[in-house]
C-alpha cells in the first residue's frame, strides 16, 4: 500500500529515503519510478515536496531493473 511523506534536501537522496523506509537502498527506483522521477538527488528540493512511496515488498530484487554491470 502507497503511503505519502515530505522530503527535503536534508534527506539527501532516494537511496537514503528508501534505506530508511523500504529497508534497502537499493529500491530508490520504486520510489522514482512512482512519482515521474529518475534521479535519486533530492537536493534542489528547497522546500518540502510530497512523495508517494511504495509498500514494502520483500520479494523485490536490489538494483535497477533493465541495469547491469
Amino acid at each position: 500500500m502507497a503511503s505519502t511523506i515530505k522530503v527535503t534536501a536534508s534527506d539527501i537522496s532516494l537511496y537514503h529515503v528508501a534505506a530508511a523506509r523500504l529497508g534497502d537502498a537499493t529500491q530508490w527506483w520504486r520510489i522514482a519510478r512512482l512519482n515521474g522521477m529518475d534521479d535519486p538527488d533530492l537536493s534542489g528540493f528547497t522546500t518540502p515536496v510530497s512523495l508517494l512511496l511504495p509498500g514494502v515488498d520483500a520479494s523485490q530484487d536490489s538494483g535497477v531493473p533493465g541495469v547491469t554491470s
